[in-house]
């Protein structure tokens, strides 16, 4: 028998307890702050689940795994509405089924995916909502634009029709030490509000999502002005 403090609806009420008590201390509102449900390697089911527990916002890493949990849970005919956001790396020949599909993009850094799944995004859908992931720790595992890079490529982007350029996103360097981690996120809110000021006034841009923090450094990222979560180890479990 399931334990009911095992269950992802009691799981996700932790996490959002923790989300408002880090709001609370940095002095700020918790409902300014978004709670996206990692559900990648996690089936239609788990999901439904968590729709049934209030969450509205998934995201996905694999394009094919997401299709087929996107299909199963429309099916379904559930009555609230269910947002899609793609998180993994780009393969340009996946582009299409992302702009089809996808009502976010987390994890654009380059500008000729930026100008694919701006070709590829139906006219009769909304613009697609996309933030630019940096690779903020410089990692060389890690994909993302140079903080320095971000600007430019920003502008860019922000010039695409079908495209709405939202803000940043980033997965920085795992860290022991509280300080090195708040310096990251502290570094990424810097680039978010540089950016923001430079975009200022751009129909095709509207610079209000910060997206850093998962299940481990969820406060700190708070703390720093993070205005999107990303958590799955604490609503899922650990990855299958």
């Amino acid at each position: 028998m399931t334990s009911l403090d095992s269950t992802t609806q009691a799981k996700l009420a932790r996490v959002r307890e923790r989300i408002e008590r880090a709001a609370d201390a940095a002095g700020r509102r918790g409902d300014g702050i978004t709670l996206l449900a990692v559900s990648k390697t996690f089936g239609a089911d788990r999901v439904r689940e968590a729709i049934d527990a209030g969450q509205a916002r998934f995201g996905e890493n694999y394009v094919q795994e997401a299709r087929t949990k996107m299909a199963e849970i429309a099916a379904l005919g559930l009555p609230q509405p269910v947002e899609w956001h793609f998180i993994g790396p780009i393969q340009s020949n996946k582009t299409r089924e992302i702009a089809q599909g996808f009502d976010w993009v987390q994890s654009l850094d380059r500008l000729k995916d930026a100008q694919r799944l701006d070709r590829q995004r139906p006219q009769a859908m909304p613009r697609l909502n996309v933030l630019l992931q940096v690779n903020v720790s410089a990692e060389t595992s890690k994909r993302g634009v140079a903080p320095q890079d971000v600007a430019a490529l920003a502008a860019q982007v922000a010039a695409l029709p079908r495209l709405c350029l939202r803000g940043l996103m980033a997965i920085p360097e795992p860290h022991p030490d509280p300080a090195h981690r708040r310096a990251q996120f502290a570094r990424m809110r810097q680039l978010l509000q540089a950016l923001r000021e430079d975009l200022a006034g751009l129909p095709a841009a509207q610079i209000d999502t910060l997206s850093v923090g998962m299940s481990d450094d969820l406060e700190d990222a708070i703390a720093e002005g993070s205005t999107m979560v990303r958590i799955g180890t604490a609503i899922f479990g650990a990855r299958q």
